[in-house]
C-alpha cells in the first residue's frame, strides 16, 4: 500500500512542471518580431523582360530573270557591300530575247522608211489628181502603223537589255547573308513575271545595329522613355553586358493572360558581331537611380490602408495606427501639407489642407487619405503580385495608384531620373523595445529595399512584417469590417501589402 502511495506522489511530482509549462504557454503568446536598421546606400531601379534578337531590317533578294542558277558567289554568313555580285542566272534565254528584239528594231525601221516614202509619193500623186483622197489616207495609215511598230520594237529591246542585266544578281545594300534558298542548277522564277513574287534567292540584313523586342507591363510603362539606357545579357556571354537604348515604344498594347503588355524596341550596337539574330536575351531598363539615400527593407513598409492589419500582425492594438496617431508622427506638419499639394516635403508648394501660415487641417488630411485608400489598395495588389514573381527590376513604382503622388525629378541633388514619392507606414522599434507606427514618405524601390525620403533617420530600427501573416490579418480585418458595415467599406483590393517584392 505504501508503495502505491509513493508511486502516486512521484507521478504527481513529474506532472507538475508539465502542467506549469502548459499554463505558461497559454498565458504568454509572444510575437517573434524581426527588425532591420535604416541604412544609407544606393538604389538602381530597373524593369526587366525577355526577348529575342532580330535584325532591324531584312531584305529578300529575288531575281527579275527566270532560268537556271548558273553560279552563286556568296554563302550564309558572308559580309557584302552594296552592288556586290551575289549570283548569276543562265543568260541564254534572255540573250536570245535581246537579239530578237534588236532584229525587230531593224525590221520596224525598214518598214518605217518604206511607209514614209510611200506617203511622200502619195502626196505628189494626190496633187496631180492621179489618186483619190481615200488612197492617200490608206498610205498615211500604213505609215502610222509602221511608226508604232518601230516604237514598240525599241521598247521591247530596252526591256530585253534590262533583263539581260538582271541575270546578274547584286546586293541591294550592305549586310550579312542570313539565308541562302537556292543552289547552282536550280531553276528559278522571275519576280516580275510571277504572282507570288518569284523565288527568294537570299535573305540578308545589316547587323551593325540589332534590336530586341520586349513586352513590359503597363504599370512600368509610365517610367520608361525613349532613349533610356538598357542592359542586355545573352546566354552565349553570361559574364558580359551589352548596352542598348529604348528606340521605340509601340502604341498598340498586347493583351495576354498575365495582363496588358506594351512592345518596346531596344537597339544595340553590334559592330563587334557578337550578337546574332535569334539569341534569347534578358533586358533590364534602368528607370531610376539614387545614391547615398536612406533605405529600409521592402517588407518593413506597408501602405496606409494596411496599417491596422500590420499592427495586429506585430501584436499591437489597432488603435495605435489611428489617423490621429499617424498624423502626430509626421513631425513637421507644414511638410505634410506640401506632400498633399503635390510637392516633396520641404518644397515650395502649399498643402491643399493648409493655410498661408503653413498649418494643416488634420480633418482635411484624414479625408484626403481615406479618399486615396481605395485606388492605392487595388493598384498595390497588382504591384505585389508582380513582385512575387521574382526577378530583378520593375520595382520602381509599377502598379501604383494614380492619386496622392509627388512626381520627383531626379535631377535634384544626388538623384537622377524620374520617380514618385508617396506616403507609407513603418513600425519603428525604440530603445525601450516599444514599437511605434510612423507615417513616412518613400521614393524609389527595387526588389529588396525602399528609399526613405522623410520620417526616419539613419540607425533607426524598423520591424519586419511577414507577408503570410499580413495577408491573414488583412483578410480577417476585412471580413470583420464587412460584417460590421455590410460590405467593403474602403474599396481596397484583395492584395495591397508591401512596397515591393515578397519579404524575406
Amino acid at each position: 500500500m505504501s508503495t502505491f502511495r509513493t508511486m502516486k506522489i512521484c507521478l504527481a511530482a513529474l506532472l507538475l512542471p508539465v502542467v506549469a509549462a502548459c499554463g505558461i504557454g497559454e498565458a504568454e503568446d509572444a510575437v517573434d518580431i524581426q527588425s532591420a536598421a535604416v541604412e544609407r546606400g544606393d538604389l538602381i531601379v530597373t524593369a526587366s523582360s525577355t526577348g529575342i534578337l532580330e535584325p532591324v531590317r531584312t531584305v529578300e533578294v529575288t531575281s527579275k530573270a527566270s532560268g537556271e542558277m548558273l553560279r552563286l558567289y556568296v554563302d550564309i554568313g558572308d559580309e557584302v557591300e552594296p552592288g556586290a555580285l551575289l549570283a548569276e542566272v543562265d543568260p541564254r534565254d534572255v540573250r536570245n530575247t535581246a537579239a530578237q528584239a534588236t532584229a525587230d528594231i531593224e525590221v520596224a525601221e525598214a518598214r518605217m522608211a518604206i511607209a514614209e516614202r510611200q506617203v511622200e509619193r502619195s502626196e505628189e500623186l494626190l496633187a496631180s489628181g492621179v489618186i483619190s483622197a481615200q488612197e492617200h489616207e490608206s498610205r498615211s495609215l500604213e505609215y502610222a502603223n509602221a511608226r508604232a511598230s518601230m516604237i514598240k520594237a525599241r521598247t521591247n529591246s530596252e526591256l530585253a537589255q534590262l533583263r539581260l542585266e538582271d541575270v546578274t544578281i547584286r546586293a541591294p545594300m550592305a549586310g550579312t547573308i542570313l539565308e541562302k534558298n537556292v543552289e547552282e542548277g536550280q531553276v528559278i522564277q522571275s519576280s516580275g513575271q510571277n504572282v507570288s513574287s518569284g523565288t527568294t534567292l537570299f535573305l540578308m540584313a545589316d547587323l551593325d545595329v540589332i534590336q530586341v523586342r520586349v513586352f513590359l507591363d503597363e504599370g512600368d510603362l509610365g517610367e520608361i522613355l525613349e532613349g533610356m539606357t538598357t542592359f542586355v545579357t545573352v546566354d552565349a556571354y553570361p559574364d558580359q553586358t551589352f548596352i542598348g537604348r529604348v528606340d521605340q515604344i509601340e502604341p498598340q498594347a498586347v493583351v495576354q493572360r498575365s495582363g496588358t503588355l506594351f512592345p518596346l524596341i531596344v537597339r544595340l550596337d553590334n559592330r563587334a558581331r557578337l550578337l546574332r539574330p535569334g539569341m534569347n536575351t534578358e533586358v533590364e531598363i534602368q528607370t531610376g537611380e539614387a545614391t547615398g539615400v536612406l533605405t529600409i527593407p521592402n517588407n518593413s513598409v506597408v501602405m496606409p490602408q494596411d496599417a491596422e492589419p500590420a499592427a495586429l500582425t506585430l501584436g499591437l492594438d489597432a488603435e495605435s495606427v489611428s489617423m490621429e496617431n499617424l498624423m502626430s508622427t509626421m513631425g513637421d506638419m507644414s511638410a505634410m501639407g506640401n506632400m498633399f499639394a503635390g510637392g516633396r516635403p520641404g518644397g515650395d508648394h502649399q498643402g491643399q489642407g493648409g493655410g498661408s501660415d503653413g498649418q494643416v487641417d488634420i480633418e482635411v488630411i484624414r479625408a484626403q487619405m481615406q479618399a486615396r485608400g481605395g485606388s492605392q489598395g487595388s493598384s498595390r495588389g497588382e504591384f505585389s503580385q508582380r513582385g512575387e514573381r521574382g526577378g530583378r527590376g520593375g520595382g520602381g513604382g509599377g502598379g501604383r495608384g494614380g492619386a496622392g503622388f509627388d512626381w520627383r525629378q531626379f535631377s535634384q541633388g544626388n538623384v537622377t531620373g524620374v520617380a514618385r514619392t508617396e506616403q507609407a507606414v513603418v513600425f519603428v522599434i525604440g530603445d525601450d523595445e516599444i514599437i511605434e507606427p510612423r507615417m513616412v514618405m518613400i521614393g524609389l524601390t527595387d526588389w529588396d529595399r525602399t528609399e526613405v525620403v522623410s520620417g526616419l533617420e539613419e540607425g533607426d530600427r524598423v520591424a519586419l512584417i511577414g507577408l503570410a501573416q499580413l495577408q491573414a490579418q488583412r483578410e480577417e480585418f476585412m471580413e470583420r469590417m464587412r460584417s460590421n458595415m455590410g460590405g467593403n467599406p474602403f474599396g481596397m483590393g484583395g492584395r495591397g501589402g508591401f512596397r515591393g517584392g515578397s519579404p524575406h
